[in-house]
């Protein structure tokens, strides 16, 4: 997609939309001649999506290194990038059979349409809710609770998409941030704390039997494998640490949530250094006693804090970090 362009097949491309032909062109076309249109489409394409669309979206959330460039897009990123530039693609190939002066303001005008559609056609496919929404029954199953109700529209979101989320079933870690931003601040909920509620949610979904096998079990079985199996995960969930194991775990947890809300706030433009103190005292602050740091690791930070040298060194570390 993203090697040398075609220059002739663009401006043939373009040529064909002027006259009202492109569609009917590439629908018409076949062998060296279609994949010259439709390769020159993509040229036109992918620029724009990443430009208009993908770049918002990384940016969104919290991904800084993926909104630098398309070569910077992480794997699971670059694929939903792909696809959206496909239904983009696709788009134009049905769509594009009016007279079009300038292609690339019409595909603009067309890429939260196109790309909504592939999603949902991606989805269907596979048996998935095309438009996520949690049932009136599992809202009373789950009590009205808003964060599980929350948690099975991720689940539902989740199960469609084909991307793993790395050694795990679940994005675990991800909502584990999604609670924290939804709560207005950060605490010692971690990983364990969203495994109890994802059981929590499964186990009233599947107290309606068929449609927790339609929409759940069986666009869940299209999903690319995780690294370690659901068995493996459920055994380490379910032994219990020591708690030295126990506390770094939460301070694990408090650390990860930290850079995500440092990353978020720094992609909309916020001054790294009020970013950095602000989240590190209302992360590590007056809530760590209770994750157990006790009074006196509290005490420190905020001496920390208040030290302009001692604070510049450590904005620098998080940047660091935060950047790689």
């Amino acid at each position: 997609m993203l090697g040398t362009i075609d220059t002739d097949g663009v401006d043939e491309v373009r040529d064909l939309a002027r006259r009202g032909l492109l569609a009917s062109a590439i629908a018409d076309a076949t062998g060296p001649q279609r994949l010259r249109l439709t390769g020159a489409t993509y040229s036109i394409v992918w620029p724009i999506v990443y430009r208009r669309l993908t770049q918002k979206i990384e940016l969104r959330r919290g991904h800084v290194n993926c909104a630098a460039s398309v070569r910077h897009l992480a794997a699971d990123c670059l694929d939903r990038f792909e696809n959206d530039v496909e239904a983009v693609v696709d788009d134009v190939t049905r769509r594009a059979c009016t007279r079009i002066e300038n292609l690339e303001g019409w595909i603009v005008s067309r890429l939260v349409p196109a790309t909504v559609d592939g999603h949902r056609r991606r989805r269907g496919e596979i048996g998935a809710l095309q438009r996520p929404r949690v049932p009136a029954w599992l809202c009373r199953e789950l009590g009205g609770d808003a964060w599980l109700i929350e948690l099975a529209v991720q689940i539902l979101v989740w199960v469609g998409t084909p991307a793993p989320a790395g050694h795990d079933l679940w994005p675990t870690e991800s909502w584990v941030v999604r609670h924290g931003e939804r709560h207005g601040g950060w605490s010692a909920y971690g990983e364990a704390d969203v495994r109890a509620d994802i059981r929590t949610v499964l186990a009233a979904m599947a107290r309606r039997p068929r449609w927790y096998e339609q929409y759940v079990e069986a666009p869940l079985g299209h999903k690319r494998a995780p690294v370690a199996s659901a068995a493996q995960l459920e055994a380490r969930a379910e032994t219990a640490p020591d708690p030295h194991t126990e506390h770094e775990r939460l301070i694990t947890a408090l650390a990860h949530s930290a850079v995500q809300l440092i990353r978020a706030r720094l992609a909309r433009g916020e001054p790294a250094r009020t970013v950095v103190a602000e989240v590190l005292n209302t992360v590590f602050g007056a809530d760590t006693e209770d994750a157990g740091g006790g009074r006196a690791y509290d005490d420190r930070l905020e001496h920390v804090l208040r030290d302009d040298e001692e604070l510049d060194r450590i904005v620098a570390v998080v940047l660091e970090i935060v950047n790689h």
